[in-house]
């Protein structure tokens, strides 16, 4: 009947395999964080950035320095 609300932890990623990184478009200015694999260049996309609350809570939650993410266009 009554349900505990999970607390938001961070999360973790694999440091090793993946770098942080947003990508945004040139065309519509949409920003889009998440994780690349090293090896394959495959990006997984997490949350969508739409202001610096976006990006402060995406840092948060996954535990990356700012200085560690890198931007695509």
């Amino acid at each position: 009947m009554f349900w505990k609300r999970k607390k938001a932890s961070e999360e973790m990623y694999d440091r090793t395999g993946k770098i942080p990184v947003i990508r945004a478009s040139i065309c519509t200015g949409e920003k889009v964080a998440g994780f690349k694999d090293i090896k394959s260049n495959r990006f997984e996309d997490l949350m969508v950035i739409r202001d610096e609350k976006d990006l402060q809570l995406f840092i948060k939650k996954y535990g990356v320095n700012r200085e560690d993410i890198q931007k695509e266009w």
